[in-house]
């Protein structure tokens, strides 16, 4: 196994379904949304994923309503939906975003109390999911904050879309002095387990050799199944409010020049694979 090869277990880790977005998200979103099957499960099983798995992972989806498929004789073609198609861009554009950059902070708070029972477990979940995912972090049950005014509207938006506007509440305004920022901080999100992550992200990939273009294939999905975890996990705190040097920044260095370096074989890689899967009987 040479050292761009990734591990058994790295290879298991995620979900077929995991990494079929991630394959639709870097390869088919940017070819009008269409794929052959054959292409889709040779870039699966590239990535260890047997054949049964993979094929679950696209009627799964497909049953999601994000791809749906045509029939051109024996063979079977895929196309993103609408919402297939939004779910992926949305994604994208945060995940290539994040960390990208230091930004200023106004010292203004976004405050949120949102009262679901635990009997809604579906709606606590979507709730959590979609807050988490604009960097709010839960300190106390039914609270959420951010030191980030400008997600007000996004969060909004949220609230709406679950139908919360009478069980929620929200406020933005800087801190008014009273307690310990840094408890509130530990409280809401667990920054010591993604300090972590983030030198293990960098330790792994960080002067990964890449030699051809299928372990370019294989390491540049691998490289963002890691990487799309870190919107979830980590803030994005303003430096203020940070007591040490965060490796975030570094890790996020790190995925974009590995994503640019790799990007020209990786897609060479799709290429062939596809074009495979078009003339394959």
């Amino acid at each position: 196994m040479t050292p761009s090869e990734p591990r058994p277990q790295d290879r298991t880790s995620a979900s077929a379904r995991s990494l079929l977005l991630t394959v639709l998200g870097e390869f088919v979103m940017p070819r009008r949304g269409e794929t052959w099957t054959g292409s889709l499960i040779e870039a699966l099983s590239a990535l260890g994923v047997e054949e049964k798995s993979a094929r679950q992972a696209l009627s799964r989806t497909a049953a999601e309503g994000l791809l749906q498929s045509e029939r051109h004789g024996r063979k079977v073609r895929w196309k993103l939906t609408g919402a297939g198609d939004r779910l992926l861009r949305e994604g994208a554009e945060r995940i290539y975003t994040f960390m990208r950059g230091p930004h200023a902070w106004d010292g203004r708070w976004l405050v949120l109390t949102a009262g679901v029972p635990e009997s809604q477990r579906q709606l606590r979940h979507r709730l959590r999911t979609k807050l988490t995912w604009l960097g709010l972090g839960s300190p106390a049950p039914g609270l959420w904050v951010v030191p980030d005014a400008s997600k007000e509207a996004a969060v909004r938006e949220v609230v709406r879309e679950l139908d919360l506007d009478d069980r929620a509440y929200a406020w933005t305004g800087p801190s008014a002095g009273i307690g310990d920022t840094t408890k509130i901080i530990t409280a809401a999100w667990d920054l010591d387990d993604v300090e972590k992550r983030y030198v293990a992200f960098i330790e792994r990939f960080e002067g990964l050799p890449v030699r051809a273009d299928r372990e370019a294939f294989v390491s540049q999905v691998l490289l963002i199944q890691e990487w799309r975890r870190f919107p979830f996990l980590d803030p994005d705190l303003p430096a203020e409010l940070l007591d040490h040097d965060w490796p975030g920044p570094r890790a996020a260095a790190v995925f974009h020049d590995l994503h640019n370096r790799w990007h020209r074989r990786a897609q060479a890689e799709w290429e062939r694979m596809a074009e495979s899967a078009a003339t394959r009987h």
